[in-house]
């Protein structure tokens, strides 16, 4: 694994649930969180988590799930 990171992304949501969706700066987004390979090869990505969202929460979304990020033995 080279990295991981996440962004946010302008989102189009349906006006009664843009709330949660507003970022810390402005807009509405959406927490998008990436890890790429040393050789900048996206290995994984889960969009849709409101703009709201801290960082550390989507990650543990990430880590969670079934079919989520796994993080190779010894790094």
């Amino acid at each position: 694994m080279g990295a991981i990171d996440s962004t946010h992304v302008l989102a189009n949501i349906p006006i009664e649930i843009q709330g949660k969706f507003r970022g810390r700066k402005e807009g509405i987004t959406q927490n998008v969180l990436a890890a790429i390979t040393f050789d900048l090869k996206f290995i994984y990505v889960l969009a849709g988590w409101e703009g709201s969202a801290h960082d550390s929460r989507v990650l543990g979304d990430a880590l969670s799930r079934s079919n989520g990020l796994k993080i190779p033995e010894g790094i």
